[in-house]
């Protein structure tokens, strides 16, 4: 095992990096590939991978980010959707041992895919993570959405033709490429953020000096993709995520509150499924915590895990106290949903008190 910075692999390594993904099972998220860890690398220092070897030949990778007390957890942990090791088929590996090997104490994940059995077994909690599936090609999802929720597609149809004569004619651009459109999607979840009470993700810097390196990266495997809802010359909704050859990875959606009454967000989320279908993209991957929008728009649920992997000792001791009493608290949360409601509304209270 040798470990490195993800900027350090060469072109060979990234390639057989790519390889083992695409011998896996598992979806081709863009979030597992190496341009991903890269762009991490780029602003956060700490972001390693360790490199597996059978004799001379790489047989695994594990990108993550070491902490200043030797904590590891996945790589963009907070902001990435799927993590986890890509290792070749057979490769026997024990948990302590790739620990020691990495200099870490503990292994934190948030959206762990299933398939990982070196790190399952690990899990504290289980996750739904969203999906609709547009393999099939479009018509055939309106078809399961006219069956399963025909009020809603009907309802949303009806709003976008409505948007259209209001305020301008709808276009939708799966792959915007202007850096303002960029940039009022940034403003638009930063105001969400603020609105609902959530930590605002682009107030730290590193997450939107992120987002602007993904947005300039064309990988055949992970493509920055912002796509724009207009009426007339105006945008009205927008969301920017990650893609490969076969799926869409959904990140950051948001709309200009002045539009909602049309229901931007849902429109756009049918335009984009209508576009990956025609890019032949199979998945769209929504992410995990649950929305009103998600149970309206999804198709399936794949399962993501929560957790972390540990080495006996003082590290271990401090990932139990730095993480585990809010995780369990939000745990605790997520499962009574009257607590839930509560907590959101005590958010949204707070927001407001904070702006008034």
């Amino acid at each position: 095992m040798r470990v490195l910075g993800p900027g350090e692999l060469g072109e060979g390594e990234r390639e057989r990096w790519r390889e083992l993904r695409a011998a896996t099972d598992a979806p081709r998220n863009p979030f597992m590939e190496p341009e991903f860890s890269v762009a991490v690398a780029r602003v956060r220092p700490r972001a390693r991978v360790a490199v597996l070897y059978e004799g001379a030949q790489p047989v695994g990778f594990l990108p993550y980010e070491r902490g200043a007390l030797g904590q590891g957890r996945a790589i963009g942990l907070g902001v990435s959707d799927c993590q986890g090791a890509v290792l070749g088929p057979g490769v026997a590996l024990e948990t302590d041992e790739l620990l020691r090997g990495c200099s870490v104490s503990s292994f934190a994940f948030d959206n762990l895919e299933a398939d990982q059995g070196l790190f399952v077994p690990y899990a504290a909690e289980e996750h739904a993570t969203y999906v609709i599936d547009v393999e099939k090609g479009y018509e055939t999802y309106e078809s399961v959405l006219r069956t399963q929720s025909p009020k809603f597609l009907k309802t949303t149809l009806a709003k976008e033709r409505r948007l259209g004569r209001q305020a301008g004619a709808v276009r939708f651009v799966f792959d915007e490429r202007d850096p303002a459109a960029l940039r009022t999607l940034m403003e638009w979840k930063s105001a969400q953020y603020r609105r609902t009470g959530r930590r605002d993700r682009f107030a730290q810097e590193w997450i939107a000096r992120l987002v602007g390196r993904l947005a300039g990266t064309r990988a055949a495997q992970c493509t920055g993709t912002l796509s724009v809802l207009y009426a007339g010359d105006r945008p009205v909704a927008a969301h920017f995520g990650l893609r490969s050859a076969s799926v869409l990875a959904c990140w950051f959606p948001a709309y200009d509150p002045e539009f909602a009454k049309y229901s931007p967000g849902l429109v756009l989320h049918l335009r984009m499924a209508e576009a990956a279908a025609a890019e032949g993209i199979g998945m769209l991957d929504m992410g995990r915590g649950p929305a009103e929008y998600k149970d309206s728009l999804k198709t399936g649920e794949l399962a993501v895990y929560e957790g972390a992997v540990t080495r006996p000792g003082v590290g271990a001791a401090l990932h139990r106290l730095s993480r585990e009493p809010a995780r369990r608290a939000h745990g605790f949360v997520r499962t009574r949903p009257r607590l839930a409601a509560l907590a959101a509304r005590t958010l949204k209270g707070a927001a407001r008190l904070r702006r008034s």
